[in-house]
């Protein structure tokens, strides 16, 4: 029988034991590639899984915000030509900021939801589970900077001052724009990775 799926995505987040030999560049790269395909494969069913319980206008067909942003999250899109000139380390330091971003909103956005959906434990545990999945891309981001040489971004608390009396549409707006986010990144990671991957492989 196959393995559960929790311990599949465990073996993709776990780090190697230190007692084993360390993993090569290339194999840093394609565990982070691997991750970053799995992720994507969730992304979109996490979008729908949100908008259906925010309600109208939200959970109408078809609904799609693209002029919300949010200035504490960089947006994932780019000029192809801007992007695909960046070297390893600017494309790396990108995407490293912009997951730590994403772990620090997908919290603040379960948490508003703990509040506006209560009664929504399948919401609760997919942002949970894309929190963790963000957290295990960033660790295996850092891997592979560490085997470059590169410097790490600092980390930062992206959020910085939070409206704690944000009203409950303005939260379900922020929470659209993080959960987009969210899929956008990942498929720009996917993209990022599959670079590294063709220059470094196996």
């Amino acid at each position: 029988l196959p393995p559960p799926a929790h311990l599949c995505l465990l073996t993709l987040l776990l780090p190697p034991l230190s007692s084993a030999a360390p993993i090569s560049l290339a194999e840093s790269i394609s565990q982070a590639y691997s991750l970053a395909l799995y992720m994507q494969k969730n992304t979109s069913v996490l979008l729908q899984t949100y908008l259906q319980y925010q309600g109208s206008p939200f959970s109408d067909p078809g609904f799609s915000a693209p002029e919300l942003q949010l200035s504490s999250l960089p947006p994932a899109t780019a000029f192809f030509k801007t992007w695909r000139t960046l070297d390893d380390g600017e494309r790396l330091s990108l995407a490293q900021g912009a997951f730590l971003a994403l772990t620090q909103h997908l919290q603040l956005v379960r948490d508003d939801q703990s509040d506006l959906n209560p009664g929504s434990p399948i919401l609760l545990a997919q942002l949970g589970t894309a929190r963790l999945r963000a957290q295990g891309l960033l660790g295996n981001m850092a891997a592979i900077m560490t085997a470059l040489g590169l410097p790490m971004p600092p980390e930062e608390d992206t959020l910085g001052l939070v409206t704690f009396g944000a009203s409950a549409f303005e939260r379900k707006c922020l929470g659209y724009v993080v959960t987009r986010e969210y899929g956008h990144w990942t498929d720009r990671a996917v993209r990022d990775l599959a670079l590294l991957k063709a220059k470094y492989p196996a």
